[in-house]
């Protein structure tokens, strides 16, 4: 597959996979490791069948760390839960274009509320779905496994989408970073950045690792030398 240009990779861990009994300790491990910025996955039970937790838990994080929180909102209708991820420390939102047909009014009150605003599809879910409202992201996020549970395997079969991702942002000129979530490891992270993604969210292969600190910078090195000519 020929690499797509983009940003140098950044590793996402997904406090997911973290033993939570240690949440801070999982945290610090992974912020020292040289993690990017920190996925955080909120499941409300109805669009997926798994629930996790609310702001309570992103404005906890927030106080133990400096990194970037990036709050993935996997609910069948976020609009009413924004400002209270936001306001709890969220620098940026995503929603899923599953749960709007049109999901420009969500996209635009996560701006309104001083952060990033993210859009995500899952894996059955055809690109062409995503593309009227990417002039209006600042994440695009392409769910590598289907939403609801860590530990999946990836689906290589998402690749194409992130590499149409990257070249209508190039024939478009728009600004969104690509993200990728799911089954992300040592093997798949240099197939997503061939294909264009930037940021890898990882959860398993890093909180499951016998050293998540330095399963990130392995995550790293691998990604970049995917990028190598």
């Amino acid at each position: 597959m020929t690499s797509i240009p983009g940003k140098r990779p950044r590793i996402a861990p997904s406090v997911l996979s973290a033993d939570f009994s240690r949440l801070g300790d999982e945290v610090r491990r992974v912020e020292e490791g040289g993690a990017d910025l920190l996925h955080l996955d909120v499941m409300d039970g109805h669009f997926v069948p798994n629930l996790t937790f609310g702001p309570m838990v992103v404005e906890a994080l927030n106080r133990i760390t400096d990194l970037h929180l990036s709050t993935h909102l996997m609910m069948s209708d976020p609009l009413p839960m924004l400002e209270a991820f936001v306001r709890a420390g969220s620098d940026a939102v995503i929603v899923h274009i599953e749960s709007y047909p049109d999901p420009r009014p969500a996209l635009g009150r996560i701006r309104e509320l001083g952060a990033a605003a993210g859009l995500t599809l899952n894996p059955g879910t055809p690109f062409e779905a995503v593309e009227p409202y990417l002039d209006h992201v600042d994440q695009l996020l392409i769910m590598s496994v289907n939403p609801g549970w860590g530990g999946q395997g990836f689906m290589p079969e998402v690749l194409p989408k992130v590499t149409r991702a990257a070249e209508a942002r190039r024939d478009k000129g728009y600004g969104y970073e690509i993200h990728i979530d799911g089954g992300i490891d040592l093997g798949t992270a240099p197939r997503a950045v061939q294909a264009g993604a930037e940021v890898l969210v990882a959860g398993s292969a890093v909180f499951k690792a016998p050293d998540p600190r330095a399963r990130v910078g392995e995550l790293r090195r691998a990604a970049e030398a995917a990028l190598r000519p």
